[in-house]
């Protein structure tokens, strides 16, 4: 244990990087338990009828350095008094909240939105596999960073596909038990971004997974150039996916009566969405053209449809286009180069951005809260999105405007 030179304070805390047990000096015995995983918890060393014990009291920073001495303060007097602290948190904590009874309650709550029965049966698998024979008996409220890198790290290199799959439902576990009072708020342990990402590696660099061949965004304009000189369904459905960044299955599944051409808007249902949310999608004045341009057979509900009546076009369709005029690079890849144009060549908000792809944005409990798709500032980044792609035209490597004419 480092030697104690000063009280410690809350910036002191909060600086502390360094894995090691730093003494907090307020209060004889407490000190702040630094791991080699970066997280950090708060532990009381003290004698309890003439037995050591060390006895924790939370992780930082969902418990503050003033939480910490307020209960550090009571235990030790507890003590002195003849009782056990220790023995009577484990006594109130035995009819505290599973991780187990968390888990099931989720399921319950969530399982008649998800798509099917098997996704149900995949989130009970992989719990039952992984995670409860380690936290299905661990109150959710004593769960910490520790208690998931144990289940994560054994796998994450050769199963990391189902890994991140589990560390998600971790996530969505105990951020439900946070919003429903069974869990104090605060950083949630199974958490990616600027928590266990400091701890593993990225899914990307040991999952061995190949992203979609994207088309680099200042490549686009002469491509999409080209495309327009292509005649039948599939090449305007390819169009039209690439001006709405959507998915080719969304695209490719598109009805009339989605559509509201007066307000420029696509609402997609959820059954249609991967995420299995509704999604708006605002339409462009060059999209909204597109699709008055297109032919219209009478009693034919689909937008773009194949040889086959009331049969949407293949996904091998838009593939085999891009083979013929654009070998190497895949539909979904074009999400990827919106994305790109977004983030280098605009200053759009990421959450923008984010949303326009119908990405979930920031973590769990945020989603929770969010209840605007940020539909109007959409409006403005997908039209100038139309814009660039249908506006600039490539020559000898210089990029140069059209006129709108």
């Amino acid at each position: 244990m480092p030697k104690q030179t000063k009280e410690m304070t809350a910036l002191t805390a909060k600086r502390l990087v360094e894995p090691g047990k730093y003494p907090v000096g307020t209060i004889p015995g407490l000190y702040l338990w630094v791991r080699e995983s970066g997280s950090k918890n708060w532990v009381l060393r003290i004698t309890v009828r003439s037995k050591r014990k060390d006895i924790g009291l939370g992780g930082y920073p969902a418990v503050g350095l003033a939480d910490a001495v307020r209960l550090a303060r009571a235990m030790r007097m507890d003590a002195t008094e003849g009782g056990d602290p220790l023995a009577e948190r484990r006594a109130s904590k035995k009819t505290a909240m599973t991780f187990r009874q968390a888990a099931d309650e989720y399921i319950k709550l969530h399982r008649p939105s998800w798509k099917n029965a098997k996704h149900a049966q995949q989130w009970v698998n992989t719990l039952e596999t992984y995670v409860h024979t380690t936290l299905g008996n661990v109150p959710v409220e004593a769960i910490d960073t520790e208690h998931v890198l144990e289940i994560l790290t054994p796998f994450w290199t050769t199963k990391n596909e189902t890994m991140v799959r589990v560390r998600n439902r971790i996530e969505l576990v105990l951020s439900w038990a946070m919003a429903t009072g069974h869990r104090e708020r605060g950083l949630n342990p199974a958490a990616w971004r600027g928590h266990l990402d400091h701890a593993l590696p990225r899914p990307s660099r040991v999952n061995g997974r190949k992203h979609h061949a994207a088309m680099p965004w200042t490549e686009l304009p002469e491509f999409m150039n080209k495309l327009k000189l292509v005649e039948g369904s599939s090449a305007r459905c390819l169009e039209f996916t690439i001006l709405t960044a959507s998915r080719s299955g969304e695209a490719r599944g598109a009805t009339w009566d989605e559509f509201d051409l007066d307000r420029s808007v696509w609402n997609i249902p959820a059954e249609r969405m991967k995420a299995g949310r509704p999604h708006r999608v605002p339409l462009a004045e060059d999209v909204v053209e597109l699709l008055k341009s297109l032919p219209r057979v009478e009693g034919e509900a689909l937008v773009f449809w194949s040889k086959k009546r009331d049969t949407p076009l293949s996904d091998m369709s838009l593939t085999m286009l891009l083979r013929r005029h654009a070998p190497g690079f895949t539909a979904h890849g074009f999400r990827s180069t919106f994305r790109d144009w977004a983030a280098e060549s605009t200053t759009y908000p990421n959450e923008v951005c984010e949303m326009a792809l119908a990405h979930a944005v920031g973590d769990a409990v945020e989603s929770a809260y969010r209840r605007g798709d940020l539909f109007n500032k959409r409006v403005a980044l997908m039209q100038d999105w139309a814009y660039f792609v249908y506006r600039l035209q490539v020559v000898a490597g210089v990029v140069q405007l059209r006129s709108a004419a």
